[in-house]
């Protein structure tokens, strides 16, 4: 009769423990590798819903500005007299006959006027406008340009069309950024005080008596 012959090291319920955990352990280590290989890794700009790519203001600047929101301002710019009249009599009325609003919120207008200019200051540039006495008419010349005028003006750029609300105020920056890149960059307000200008652009006034416009154009005349 043979007598079984006992079970050395590495053998027996303890050999199998060990031969198992290695076993786990390379198992382990081939499907990191696996996982790691079939990977993608997306930057903070690209991971949003979806996985698309983020909101690029400069982007949407330049293909919104030029093509589509100059051409709209100049197609329903409205004489500034004739809008300060129309708000005098209203500004909701005025607002509903002649601007663009979101919710609730005030009128934005596509406006053109024709002064003799004033001084700059504070980043804004008094015009004196015949027919206007009751009201102070100015234009953005930077450097810095505020508000949402040009984005709310248009009737076309509505917030459902944005991710979030910061994108929404941002598309507004970027557009005001190409007015100083493509308008304001070439022109000199100093230079310009006391003659007359011929200016179009956008408005969210909150009362009539206070007019500040943010321009698509400016141009000397005299």
């Amino acid at each position: 009769m043979n007598t079984p012959a006992p079970e050395g090291p590495g053998r027996g319920a303890a050999g199998r423990r060990q031969t198992l955990g290695r076993g786990s352990l390379i198992a382990a280590a081939l499907l990191a590798i696996a996982i790691a290989a079939t990977t993608t890794y997306r930057s903070e700009s690209e991971a949003g819903a979806g996985g698309k790519p983020g909101f690029d203001p400069a982007a949407y600047a330049a293909r919104t500005y030029g093509p589509k929101v100059v051409p709209a301002i100049r197609k329903n710019a409205v004489d500034i007299t004739t809008l300060h009249e129309a708000m005098a009599d209203g500004m909701e009325a005025a607002g509903k006959r002649h601007g663009h609003r979101a919710g609730t919120g005030p009128y934005s207008y596509a406006v053109t006027l024709t002064g003799t200019a004033g001084p700059a200051r504070g980043g804004l540039m008094e015009v004196t406008v015949p027919g206007l006495a009751d009201a102070r008419v100015s234009v953005q010349v930077g450097p810095a340009l505020n508000g949402t005028a040009l984005r709310d003006a248009v009737g076309f750029i509505e917030f459902g069309q944005f991710v979030n609300q910061v994108d929404y105020a941002d598309a507004a920056t970027a557009l005001n950024a190409e007015v100083k890149a493509t308008v304001l960059k070439k022109f000199d307000a100093a230079a310009a005080e006391g003659e007359q200008v011929e200016v179009t652009g956008a408005m969210t006034p909150l009362t009539a008596d206070v007019l500040t416009v943010t321009p698509i154009s400016i141009e000397s005349t005299s």
